[in-house]
């Protein structure tokens, strides 16, 4: 059956490319939970009526996620060759492709992280802080665990924003089933290549969706 159906894939590239595609979604995924929460309680925190209420900041900080979450993938590539050259000596690679991803997936993250805060009931927040707690106190056990079930849905629809965004960079020497299904598929006429590269993809982006959902239902207590 392979060799008459998928005469033209090589299994151990094809292998090898979604362990890149893998890697490369999965140290974005990480670092983009991580500055996405940071970047979405500054919003939440300095924005009127809040605890750290400073309009400057919040402006500023907001000015920020906008403009890097405006601009499409394949220009913000672009734009941070030279940081990137920086970074890692060279703009090819999974390596090269992660602070792409991370600055195009973080501010996205941030804004869902901030709607996520703002459906806390206020009331929550006011009796945490009548009983003298610290802010420290109010972020770890009041906010973060209020709204974990909207943190991590938020999470699943980005990391699978993630995955496309990796195929993308691929097309530009990135690396995993983006590149492949490009040069061995696309550019080889090799179309058995791109359509088991795309079958793959979809089956991580379906086991991402799963696992988000089961996250949530259980942490969900509403």
């Amino acid at each position: 059956m392979d060799k008459q159906y998928f005469k033209d894939i090589d299994w151990q590239a094809m292998w090898d490319a979604t362990v890149q595609t893998l890697y490369m979604t999965g140290y974005s995924v990480l670092a983009t939970f991580i500055l996405g929460i940071l970047l979405g309680l500054l919003l939440f925190l300095t924005s009127p009526g809040n605890m750290w209420e400073n309009r400057p900041v919040n402006l500023v900080i907001s000015a920020v996620v906008n403009v890097f979450r405006s601009i499409p993938f394949i220009i913000l590539i672009v734009l941070l060759i030279p940081f990137t050259t920086l970074l890692f000596g060279t703009m090819i690679g999974e390596n090269a492709a992660l602070p792409a991803l991370i600055v195009g997936a973080a501010p996205f993250y941030a804004r869902m992280v901030e709607i996520g805060l703002r459906e806390i009931d206020k009331g929550v927040i006011e009796a945490a802080k009548s009983m003298g707690a610290s802010m420290g106190t109010i972020i770890w056990k009041v906010l973060l665990p209020e709204s974990m079930p909207a943190l991590v849905s938020g999470i699943t629809v980005t990391a699978i924003a993630l995955v496309s965004y990796t195929a993308m960079a691929g097309v530009i020497g990135a690396g995993g089933l983006g590149n492949l299904a490009y040069l061995e598929g696309f550019q080889r006429n090799r179309n058995d290549v791109t359509l088991v590269a795309t079958i793959i993809i979809l089956v991580i982006v379906f086991i991402i969706q799963f696992i988000g959902d089961t996250i949530t239902k259980k942490i969900d207590k509403r």
